[in-house]
Formats: C-alpha cells, structure tokens, sequence
C-alpha cells in the first residue's frame, strides 16, 4: 500500500512514516496544499491521510474539489476534532472513512484496508474474484484454494488488477503504481513479471491489449 499523507505536524508526520514503514505501508508526506500536485493521481497513491487543519487552507475544502472533479482516491479524515457535526462534515464531504487524534496504529492500519476493501468492492478482507483469492494485508494469494507462490512485484501488480476486474489498466498507469516497492519499472520489466504471474495463475486470466495495457479475467476459463 502506498499513500498521500497530508499533515502539517512535524512529529506527527514523522512518527506516522516510521509506524506505517513497519507495516510495510510506504507513503508520500506533504505539509501544505500548495506543495500537492493538481491532480493526486499523479503520485500513484493507494489512499490519502488528510488532516483537516493545514497552514494554508481546509482539508474539507480540497476534499470537495476533488470530489466535484471526480478524483475517487479513497480518502481517509485524521483530525482532532471529534464532535459529531465535525465527522458528518466529514462524511457527508466525501470521506471514506474518519479517525480521531490520537490513534493506534494497529486501528489506523485496519481501517485503511477496509477503506481500500470497499472501493475495490470487496466485502471481506479476503477479495474473492472468481478461483482466485487475494488477502492484501497478509500479501497472499491463492488459486482455486491453492497458495500461489509470488514475488512481491507479482502479487502487486495482481492485487491492482484486481481493484477493477474487467477493466483494462494501462501499461504506464501500472509502472507508476508499481515504483513504490522499489525502483521505477520500465514497460520491459513489467511485461517480464505479467508472463511470471501468467504462469502461475493462468496466462487466460490476464489479457494483454496491445500498445494499450492489461485487465485480469477472473472467471475465464481454464
């Protein structure tokens, strides 16, 4: 998982990183809206952490105008504040889900998998698509019951597939998303480990669009 931490608190914003490191959860710490890129895509993140009080401008604010702008990035409300006007102002803003300072991180962690769970329309922690099944927080798969045996790059880019079933997911848009585990991929090296996860979950399951990108087929016949 890779997120969009957006808190202007010094300690706070350090401590976070560290914790989320443990968790094997990388992300990208920024302070102020004027450092934010227009469009958040851009970062390739999974998930945002936004605090709602920033030195230069609302957290709810630019929740609203990514919203109206149709930018669906999951996004997660950090705050002080803890009356219920200020969650519902929340939640009806556009936030996916809303945790109050301070905060273990075990409670932090579990709600950012349920938070990426139900915009993958998954309503279990084990996604299910098809003979195939995926536990993102453990980093494991299986086939038709079986534990598939991937590498950390197989499994990622496995697990993006399966966030939108169906759906053809472009070469660049992967590689983007693909960088945080390490160095950036190259197309070339991505087609390498797409023929590495075709042999291992069948190469029907994952149709190539030539020149364009990949979508996994679920239930395709083996």
């Amino acid at each position: 998982m890779h997120l969009l931490i957006l808190e202007d608190d010094l300690d706070l914003g350090h401590s976070l990183q560290q914790a989320l490191r443990a968790e094997q959860i990388t992300s990208v710490w920024l302070r102020r809206l004027a450092d934010l890129p227009a469009n958040p895509d851009w970062l390739g993140v999974d998930a945002v952490l936004l605090d709602l009080g920033l030195p230069d401008g609302e957290g709810l604010d630019l929740l609203a105008q990514w919203r109206q702008r149709q930018i669906r990035l999951p996004v997660l409300v950090m705050t002080a504040r803890s009356t219920l006007e200020d969650r519902l102002a929340g939640l009806g803003g556009g936030a996916d889900d809303y945790i109050i300072k301070p905060f273990a991180t075990a409670e932090l962690v579990a709600r950012l998998h349920a938070v990426l769970r139900r915009s993958a329309r998954q309503a279990d922690a084990l996604w299910v698509l098809g003979p195939l099944s995926l536990d993102p927080g453990q980093h494991q798969a299986w086939l038709r019951g079986e534990p598939l045996n991937l590498s950390p790059r197989e499994f990622q880019i496995l697990l993006e597939l399966a966030r939108e079933p169906g759906q053809v997911r472009p070469k660049a848009e992967l590689a983007q998303r693909l960088q945080p585990l390490g160095e950036p991929l190259t197309h070339s090296a991505l087609e390498v480990h797409v023929s590495n996860l075709r042999q291992k979950i069948g190469a029907e399951r994952i149709q190539t669009l030539r020149g364009i990108g990949y979508r996994l087929l679920p239930d395709a016949p083996p």
